[in-house]
Formats: structure tokens, C-alpha cells, sequence
């Protein structure tokens, strides 16, 4: 499956950079990846940016009010969308002041990382390391420990 990563921006801070580089090379191995970075002067031209970049894909939309997946969950969804037919899906990390609810309505999923704010760097790499872990608990690897 292709995974279609849409970013407001792009990692700023060097730990940030290292680790969005290292897991996106990680996550290759498992599915075809793609990455789109958006920017623009209001929270509503993100949204449209976001909204065009994902073109017919579902998109996954990162929200505080969306549901939180356990690593096994987030390895069954995506099993579950390759399954039916899915054959890509769009995650997007919105700007500092988040997705409208133009954009949220029209998402085929809100995800919650969980309920502490991260900085928007830290938040894109905790998604790309999550969908490797997910990733390897599809293909049975030993990088995912309970």
C-alpha cells in the first residue's frame, strides 16, 4: 500500500530531520511512501493544501479529537485497508493551530497520538515511527516489544 505523508511544513529542529529521515527509510521496506510538504498563510489554505495533496486517498487526519490505536491496532487498520482494496492512504500533520472542521468532516479518519501536545517536529516523527512500528508487527519482526 502507499502511504501518502503530508506534512504543514517540514521538520526545523536537526533531531527532528535525523529522525523523520531514519523512519521514512525504515518505512519504505514495508510500503511505497510519498511525502508532501504544504504551507501556506492561514489555517483554512492548509486545510485546501492538505485536502489537495490527498486527491481521492482516504485521508488520515492527526487530531487531538480523533480515536488513539495501540501499535497492534494501528498494524490492523492499515492490514485491514490493504485488504479491502485501499491502495493508499494520506496521514496529515496539520499547522500550529490544527485541521478546520471543513477539513476534519471530510476526513476518513481523525487519530489522536494521545492527549499531551507535542511540537509539530516531535509529532511528525512520532507518526512515521508508529507506522514502522506497525509495520513490523505486520511482518512479524522483532523491532515491536508488548
Amino acid at each position: 500500500m502507499r502511504l501518502h505523508l503530508i506534512t504543514v511544513g517540514e521538520p526545523k529542529l536537526a533531531y527532528a530531520r535525523a529522525g523523520w529521515d531514519e523512519y521514512e527509510k525504515r518505512l519504505r521496506r514495508f510500503h511505497r511512501v510519498q511525502v508532501t510538504r504544504v504551507s501556506a498563510r492561514t489555517q483554512a489554505q492548509e486545510s485546501g493544501a492538505v485536502r489537495r495533496a490527498a486527491g481521492r486517498a482516504p485521508l488520515v487526519l492527526l487530531d487531538p479529537r480523533g480515536a488513539q490505536f495501540t501499535s497492534e491496532g494501528l498494524s490492523a487498520f492499515l492490514d485491514a485497508q490493504a485488504v479491502s482494496g485501499v491502495g493508499e492512504l494520506a496521514f496529515a500533520v496539520g499547522g500550529p493551530d490544527g485541521h478546520t472542521d471543513e477539513l476534519r468532516a471530510g476526513a476518513a479518519r481523525l487519530w489522536s497520538l494521545g492527549q499531551l501536545t507535542l511540537p509539530h517536529d516531535l509529532a511528525m516523527v512520532v507518526l512515521l515511527e508508529a507506522l514502522y512500528r506497525a509495520g513490523t508487527i505486520s511482518a512479524g519482526e522483532p523491532y515491536h516489544r508488548g
